[in-house]
């Protein structure tokens, strides 16, 4: 072999190790997807976190023709779940359908946590906002929330109240806070376990969301006092904010799409207008409807400006309502 010929043939050995990487990388993204997808959920099946994944998932399943499964990872309030995505490979098939609980309000309820909601996830959308509703089991004798302050006055420290995660227990912190009385909280892995113990009579009251309370408040297991928005719900119109009587009482949580920082951008565009055909759908707003949820789209971008945002407003109120870190 002659030096010119053995140059060109390094030459081209060279070129071609270069580019077998990014040729790997890339096949991968041309066949996507090309396997099951899977949507890990932080919070316990029954949840409005779980139902609005769900309700999205099947969307996913029609559009991109793949299986979709929905991994509960429940847990250290919804920390579980957020390690898990963080962790997982950032190859477009493992997404994370959340809250604001593990995207804004962990990093000031938790003192030590494994994930960083900015830095370990790649925002893809929104999908809804939801307030909390304030629901007490029929058996305690109030009809308002008035009636509720004038109680619990009444028995400093007695009444109970459950929670599920910080969408359900910053607002029972404000409520606390804003009214002035003594209650004794009781936590539980998931809003569903909580809200079972309040349909139970184990415990008197709890903030719900809208979509895992609106079936029981329908069905006359619990009696709604109010909802954390400033404006009624249509699903339950009745049900009067909880502003009209605590002045400036206001807390909306919000559900979202993310997948692991560094999931291709093609597949994050592609989820992006896939999540705002089925949010945009007429079948699925009835349902977000008739479950007290409101439906929001974004862009990938906007959901991280936002996000930022969220990170700073809740950590802001969960020091306002007094809530110490663990």
């Amino acid at each position: 072999m002659t030096r010119r010929s053995f140059l060109r043939a390094a030459g081209a050995a060279t070129a071609l190790s270069c580019a077998t990487p990014w040729a790997a990388l890339a096949q991968p993204n041309a066949q996507w997807p090309a396997r099951t997808l899977r949507i890990v959920v932080p919070f316990g099946a029954g949840s409005g976190n779980d139902i609005v994944a769900r309700l999205v998932g099947d969307h996913l399943a029609r559009a991109l023709r793949q299986p979709v499964v929905v991994d509960n990872r429940v847990g250290a309030n919804g920390a579980i779940g957020a390690e898990a995505v963080a962790r997982s490979a950032p190859d477009g098939y493992t997404l994370f359908v959340t809250t604001n609980t593990t995207q804004a309000a962990n990093p000031a309820l938790m003192k030590k946590l494994g994930y960083d909601p900015i830095r370990d996830f790649a925002p893809i959308g929104r999908i809804a906002n939801t307030p909390a509703m304030l629901v007490v089991h029929p058996s305690l004798p109030v009809r308002s929330l008035q009636e509720l302050i004038a109680l619990a006055k009444s028995r400093p420290g007695k009444l109970t109240y459950a929670s599920g995660s910080a969408g359900t227990l910053v607002p029972a912190a404000m409520l606390t806070s804003m009214a002035g009385i003594d209650m004794l909280h009781v936590p539980y892995k998931t809003i569903p376990q909580g809200l079972n113990d309040v349909v139970a009579g184990q415990v008197d009251m709890m903030f719900t969301d809208m979509a895992t309370g609106t079936p029981q408040v329908k069905g006359g297991k619990v009696r709604a006092l109010g909802v954390s928005s400033l404006q009624p719900v249509a699903a339950l119109p009745e049900v009067p904010p909880i502003a009209a009587t605590l002045k400036g009482f206001e807390l909306v949580a919000w559900y979202a799409m993310y997948a692991p920082a560094g999931t291709p951008e093609p597949v994050i565009a592609r989820l992006n207008r896939e999540i705002r055909a089925a949010v945009d759908s007429p079948a699925l707003r009835e349902r977000f409807a008739a479950l007290g949820l409101q439906p929001v789209t974004s862009s990938p971008q906007e959901l991280a400006d936002f996000g930022r945002g969220e990170l700073a407003r809740w950590g802001q109120l969960i020091r306002s309502a007094g809530i110490e870190p663990e």
